[in-house]
Formats: C-alpha cells, structure tokens, sequence
C-alpha cells in the first residue's frame, strides 16, 4: 500500500524534532553527558508531590471539568494577578490542558486558517512551526540576532508582515537563547502589532526563571494587548513538574471559548492527580521557585564563564535555562559539531539548527542540571576544543 497517499500532506512534510534526535541517539549510548533537554533535575517539591498522592489515596481519580478544576483555575489567575497584575475570569477565561505544549497546538488552531501567516522568531522551540504547518497556516520566520541579545525588534517585525499575517508568536523568555523581552521592547512590539490587527501568542512556560534582577513582563499587560493575546505557560519548569503534564492558557473568554471547544473533543480534561498537585503548588510553593532559581542563577554563571574562557562565545542568558554558545571558530557546522563532541566525549548538546535554520554556527546547552554534571560537561568540551585545534594545527 502507498500509504503517502493516504496520509496527511502537511504533517508528512514536517521533519521530527532535532531534539528529539540527538534524544534517542543519547539513549541508545552507555555513559553519556546529557546536556541536551529542558529536564530539570530537582525532584517535584515533595508537598506537590504529597498533594497528588493524597488525592489518589482518597480515590480522586474521577475526570474533571473540561476547563478544569474550578479551584485550580480561581489559582491560576489568582497567580497570574499577583505576579503579573493582569486579570481574567476564572470560569470564562481560564483553561488546564495537557502541558504547554496542548495549550500552544489548542491556541494556534482556534485563531489561523488556511491562507494566514504566522510570524515566528527564531531561533525558538521546536513546536511553533511544525503546529503551524499542521493547522494549515504559513510560517514566516524572523531570525533574530545575538547583537540584539535574541529580542525581536519592532523593525524586524513591521518588514515580515503582509495582508495574509494573523498571528504573531512571541517565545519569551527563549529557548534556546536564554533572551529575554523588557517591558520597553514589548511596548515597542505592541504598537506594531495594534498597528496591524495582529493577534499574539505568548508563550511564557519560563517567565518565574529570569535572573540579573530582571522581571518577567507579560505582553497582555501592555496597554492594548490584553485582548488580542493568549497567554501560555505551565507547571514544568517553574515547579519541576515536567512528567505531571499540565499547562495553561489564559484569554479573552471569546478565545477561550473556542479553546475549551476543540479541548473538548480532543482532550477532554488534563490529568486529575496533576490537577491537584498544582493547585498545592500555585498555594504554597513560591519558596520552591526561588530556591531552584537561586540554583539555576549558580549554574547559569558558571557554565556562561566557563564557555568564554574556552573560546566559545556566549551571549549571557537572562531567562530560562539554556546557554546558546557560537561555535563558529571551531569551523564546524552545528550538527558536526554536537555529533563529534557526542562521539569522543560522550557528551551531547543540541544543535542550533534544530530551533531553525538561523541556529547555524550555534548549540544549545541546557544547565538544569547539578552542577557535578556541569563541571565534568565543561572538562570535557575543553578536552575537545583542544583537540580540534591540535587536528587543525596538524
């Protein structure tokens, strides 16, 4: 059977995930340096844990709202309020879903159609353009650059719109940069975007992790924005929470209508014991966050000076948990480069090209992880640096 007939064009024409990738050569190797995924290597806080436990122990294991749990929604705005000042209606402009990652697919699918184009900066998380393509929109990339600190520029964006553009997706804090967006540069952003009737995408899964004194600053508090934006973030990355799978998303409740539509019929509710550990988590666990903060902070410093030490420039990261180092001396491409360092020094980073063809001469490393773990990572890029200068020089 010719089963390319049978299948959807437009997801046969995306390419799986470079992550992803390197991922499973990692796991297919003994005795690997695994830098190369957002996990953070905290345990959930064990009074998250203790919350979902105790909702199975009492035979909570029945399906919830679709929206989700009232009180785990009334927490969720309650949270974006206090640490953001923006407001929403719990029942009407609030839905959980099935990590970020559901509620980013959930968003773009409810606002583009096929003819529409969707701006993306990169380099950026893998999903936006592949979910894009599968919704039948047209992505249209912005590269941003390491002299602009990763930000996207008003200038940048005015020049990559077009009568067809709907929707514009607004990854920050970044990964795999570590930039980040100020409140200057999304007011900045904001007249562009008011200028054009543009719709916004703002995926803010790190927005607890930014480091430097610096504040995360939602786009949908920007004057004017509120009600063009839909708000995304989670419980993976600020709690530790990857494998509970929760995310969120918050908009104007004409959106989240529709959202709470197609979660519906796709999802019908996110996972209940997760459910109730987040709601102990958005209750009692800001201390949590900036302990795990404090630590990323540590590794942060030490990674970035280590890679500027050794030749390797880096941009310095002032979110998420990711450096983005230049690689470009070394005369190797991105993928050269990580597939060499994973063969002779078992330790795996992520190309830049995996987060778009921009990240060329660039590779991701990620330092959620103990610091033992970093410092052995950095012996051994040293060791390899070393030897690709010592093999040149022969």
């Amino acid at each position: 059977m010719n089963y390319s007939e049978k299948l959807t064009p437009s997801i046969q024409s995306v390419k799986p995930s470079g992550i992803r990738r390197f991922f499973d050569i990692v796991n297919e190797m003994d005795h690997v340096i695994s830098l190369s995924v957002g996990e953070p290597d905290f345990q959930t806080p064990w009074h998250v844990r203790e919350a979902g436990i105790e909702s199975l122990e009492q035979g909570k294991t029945w399906y919830t709202p679709n929206r989700g749990f009232k009180e785990l929604c009334g927490e969720i705005v309650k949270f974006y309020k206090r640490k953001y000042n923006l407001t929403y209606d719990p029942s009407t402009e609030c839905l959980v879903t099935v990590g970020g990652s559901e509620a980013i697919d959930n968003a773009i699918r409810c606002m583009v159609s096929v003819g529409d184009e969707v701006l993306i900066p990169q380099p950026s998380f893998v999903c936006y353009e592949p979910l894009t393509i599968m919704a039948g929109a047209t992505p249209v990339l912005i590269q941003t650059k390491a002299e602009n600190a990763f930000r996207l520029t008003p200038e940048q964006l005015e020049e990559k719109i077009t009568d067809k553009t709907k929707l514009l997706i607004l990854p920050y804090p970044n990964n795999p940069t570590g930039g980040i967006m100020e409140r200057e540069d999304l007011e900045a952003i904001a007249e562009v975007v008011k200028k054009h009737d543009l719709m916004v995408l703002s995926d803010e899964i790190y927005s607890e992790l930014t480091y430097e004194g610096k504040h995360h600053v939602s786009i949908a508090s920007i004057d004017g924005m509120w009600e063009r934006t839909v708000v995304i973030n989670g419980f993976s990355k600020a709690y530790a929470m990857t494998g509970w799978r929760l995310g969120y998303a918050l908009a104007p409740k004409e959106i989240c209508a529709m959202m709470v539509k197609l979660h519906q019929f796709c999802i019908m509710s996110a996972p209940t014991t997760a459910q109730y550990a987040a709601i102990e988590a958005l209750k009692n666990g800001d201390d949590d966050i900036e302990m795990m903060k404090g630590e990323y902070d540590m590794r942060r410093r030490f990674v970035v000076g280590s890679l500027n030490k050794m030749g390797l420039t880096c941009f310095n990261p002032e979110g998420a948990f990711y450096c983005f180092p230049c690689i470009k001396s070394t005369g190797l491409s991105s993928d050269e480069f990580c597939t060499r360092l994973l063969q002779s020094k078992h330790v795996a980073l992520v190309p830049g090209t995996a987060f778009g063809e921009c990240g060329e001469g660039y590779v991701r490393l990620s330092y959620c992880y103990s610091i033992k773990h970093l410092r052995q990572a950095m012996k051994l890029i040293k060791e390899f640096l070393k030897e690709l200068e010592d093999e040149n020089n022969g």
